[in-house]
């Protein structure tokens, strides 16, 4: 607490309370950017040293050489080290053009129909600031990737919540297990919704979104007149011939549709903060206005290097390599929960595995620490498999609602975006969890 001495009055000297003079606005508290997010509680910093981390998304091994050498070689320039234009350097928006222009059934112009970002979420952020006015609702499927809620709210918009159901019948569900209800879906649009965001393959279910799905959401876009954001970051890693529909490709979707990408996802280089979004200039230009005024301009040489890597993915084969990689690196941590004995969501995309949780017996008398005080169970089973087996997960419970929370309660999400020996290792520690479980 900041203290002044206040003038002594009747020579008794008084304090006051100066550490918070100046109210902070109520979108961080509608938000939830002021409590304490679930990658503070679950940091390195708070968990035994030698745990082993698969709970955040980020790889750690390096993205691929050709790609770094193609970054250095644009840090020994001049032109790459100053200001791009705010559309992003040429080079790359050509090459994301000739990359998904044809996954997309166009060509695209890439003066008006491509902006690069500064990371995929700068890009959607900015797509909230160019379309949202105050009060419009923004429907989201749940569980969400925990940015979207504070970007809508910045923005005056009002997140509505749409969850996913999971089957809890099956023995060995997979992530299109997790349905959509489409009369729940309908009954949540409103004259006030302005938007839904699709995010396929998803985080943190894995579910790739059917063409079937696609078509009913998209529908119910084209009878209420809905901007769709499709968050596709993970559109490399689709597995077991999946099929990955954008669903910009579908009837009259095009031009309500903002296509969303990251050079992070695809490239293993999460840190460096390069993504873009495609879509007709009646969206990409309003949007452009907005990332113009919050960052300017992305990294100029990193931009570069994202270029050179989509022009020599195709010859290079990179993405079919990286996928067989990420493939086995799934059947690494899922054959682990087999061995273990515990349900999992076996992911058709993206690279997280939801674990059922809810066989974990944890003491009654478990010393929890007061930042788990009001939080799901999941986030008390979780800190006890960190603390008890050496492995830190994310408690899902985290990506919904109040109203909702009580579906993610019972799952854990594990991340396997890192080398096989980390994998294998924490696959070992976590057949120490059967003595765990509930009998």
């Amino acid at each position: 607490m900041a203290l002044v001495q206040a003038p002594k009055a009747n020579g008794v000297s008084k304090h006051k309370d100066r550490s918070n003079l100046i109210p902070f606005s109520s979108r961080l508290k509608d938000g939830r950017a002021l409590a304490q997010d679930v990658w503070s509680i679950f940091n390195a910093a708070n968990l035994p040293s030698d745990c082993i981390n698969l709970g955040q998304g980020y790889m750690n091994f390096a993205p691929p050489t050709w790609v770094t050498e193609a970054a250095e070689s644009a840090l020994n320039t001049v032109v790459a080290n100053h200001y791009s234009h705010p559309k992003g350097r040429i080079r790359l928006r050509e090459a994301i053009s000739k990359f998904y222009g044809p996954t997309l059934g166009r060509t695209l112009d890439t003066e008006n129909e491509i902006l690069v970002t500064s990371g995929a979420n700068e890009g959607q952020y900015s797509v909230f600031v160019a379309f949202l006015e105050q009060g419009d609702e923004v429907i989201m499927f749940e569980p969400y990737f925990d940015q979207y809620l504070p970007s809508v709210t910045f923005n005056g918009g009002k997140p509505v919540y749409v969850p996913l159901h999971p089957n809890k019948t099956k023995l060995h569900p997979t992530s299109n297990d997790w349905a959509i209800d489409f009369e729940e879906l309908r009954r949540a649009v409103t004259p006030r919704t302005k938007m839904i965001i699709v995010n396929t393959p998803h985080n943190p279910v894995g579910k790739v979104f059917t063409r079937d799905e696609l078509e009913k959401i998209a529908a119910i876009a084209e009878e209420f007149n809905l901007l769709v954001m499709s968050d596709e970051v993970y559109d490399c890693l689709v597995f077991d011939n999946k099929e990955h529909v954008r669903i910009a490709t579908l009837p009259g979707m095009w031009d309500r549709t903002v296509t969303v990408g990251s050079a992070g996802k695809a490239f293993a280089a999460t840190g460096w903060r390069v993504g873009w979004l495609i879509g007709p200039p009646s969206i990409i230009g309003p949007t452009l206005a907005a990332t113009t005024r919050i960052v300017f301009c992305s990294n100029s040489p990193l931009q570069e290097a994202a270029a050179a890597g989509l022009e020599q993915a195709t010859e290079r084969g990179f993405f079919e390599k990286q996928l067989a990689e990420y493939a086995e690196r799934r059947e690494v941590l899922c054959n682990a929960f087999e061995r273990l004995g515990m349900k999992y969501t076996l992911p058709e995309g993206s690279y997280f595995v939801l674990l059922d949780i809810s066989e974990v017996d944890i003491p009654d008398d478990y010393p929890f620490p007061a930042s788990l005080d009001g939080r799901g169970r999941d986030f008390r089973a979780c800190w006890f498999i960190a603390m008890e087996v050496g492995v830190s997960s994310i408690p899902v419970s985290e990506f919904y609602c109040e109203e909702h929370c009580s579906i993610g309660e019972s799952f854990a999400r594990f991340a396997f975006c890192k080398d096989l020996e980390t994998l294998k290792a924490a696959g070992e520690r976590l057949q120490n969890l059967k003595k765990f479980l509930k009998k």
